[in-house]
């Protein structure tokens, strides 16, 4: 508990299927299949897009205030997802490793827009960082002072909406009431910096950080990703 507590004062501080024919029926329909459809809430906590049986699991410890990770949507989520996601021959999930303040409030209100728009708006998100990143490295020194003396739910929502994440957010069905509601929930804070925590314990120390059924590669970009794909699926 102690550790958590650390861990959030250090984060809000402002920084900056007939008998012979069935098979085959069966093979069709699942080729078919759009398996980027099928987006569900993980126990770990993150969001993972595609077939839960899929061969191939990568996982994507990322922060949606990272520039690297922001280069890694740009470049690789596309690929990604055409090529190996929709097919059902991999699995994707994104696990938000908390870097900062702002992180924590955008992380919030994403979580909160639910399974469906998560990733849509994580494109958003990213697309837009450099633009929501600057509103907040702009607050004038007074206003950072004034920002930092806030309790924890206040400085969360002022940073929301200095960064105008509620209206990012309202336009993936996330209300004005809704989002206050998000930004000020415990236990969404405490979920976020529990992934954010397990990561950290076991070795995560930087973002993006990929795992290819369960083992982490040594890779950041699309890249240096899609050859462990095409190794893990026996390519």
């Amino acid at each position: 508990m102690i550790r958590l507590a650390l861990a959030l004062a250090a984060l809000l501080a402002l920084p900056l299927s007939p008998a012979a024919a069935a098979p085959r029926a069966t093979a069709k329909a699942a080729a078919a299949r759009d398996w980027t459809r099928t987006v569900v809430p993980t126990a770990e906590g993150g969001f993972r897009m595609g077939n839960p049986a899929a061969p191939v699991k990568l996982v994507e410890y990322g922060s949606l205030a990272c520039p690297h990770c922001r280069h890694f949507e740009e470049t690789g989520y596309k690929p990604l997802v055409q090529n190996y996601v929709r097919s059902g021959k991999v699995s994707y999930e994104f696990r938000n490793f908390l870097l900062n303040a702002p992180d924590v409030s955008i992380s919030l209100l994403a979580h909160c827009a639910g399974p469906a728009k998560f990733f849509p708006m994580s494109e958003v998100v990213f697309a837009t960082q450099p633009q929501w990143e600057d509103k907040i490295a702009q607050l004038s020194a007074d206003d950072k002072a004034e920002i930092d003396k806030m309790a924890i739910p206040q400085r969360i929502a002022r940073l929301a909406e200095v960064g105008g994440f509620n209206q990012l957010a309202g336009r993936f069905g996330v209300s004005p009431a809704r989002a206050r509601q998000c930004l000020a929930d415990k236990k969404g804070l405490d979920r976020l910096l529990d992934i954010t925590k397990a990561a950290q314990d076991a070795g995560v120390h930087r973002t993006p950080t990929f795992l290819v059924n369960g083992k982490v590669i040594d890779a950041a970009t699309w890249e240096e990703v899609e050859p462990e794909l095409k190794k893990a699926l026996g390519g």
